[in-house]
């Protein structure tokens, strides 16, 4: 499995998780907006094609979902790779906002 590096980049009011993987063009995306201090809503997630089948969608989602453990907000899946995440995660469900 391929190593990947994940940052994320905040404003007050929007962020993003980026991912990188040594040797591998391009970066990986995980956008969001903060709707107030105990939600965000996770809007997109690309993983670029010369990442396809490296994990990186799914370690971005990870982190975000690490972050809301560690940070105390909940996550409104507006995009579908998110919400699938979601879906398949059910020891997440405390995490996810409706």
């Amino acid at each position: 499995m391929a190593e990947i590096t994940i940052e994320r980049e905040m404003t007050p009011t929007k962020g993003r998780y980026v991912a990188k993987v040594a040797g591998v063009d391009g970066e990986g995306e995980l956008t969001f907006s903060r709707a107030s201090p105990v939600m965000v809503i996770a809007d997109h997630t690309l993983a670029p094609d010369s990442m396809r089948g490296m994990g990186v969608a799914k370690a971005m989602v990870e982190r975000l979902i690490a972050d809301a453990r560690t940070e105390g907000f909940k996550i409104f899946a507006l995009c579908p790779y998110v919400k699938s995440q979601f879906d398949r995660h059910p020891e997440w469900a405390d995490l996810q906002a409706h």
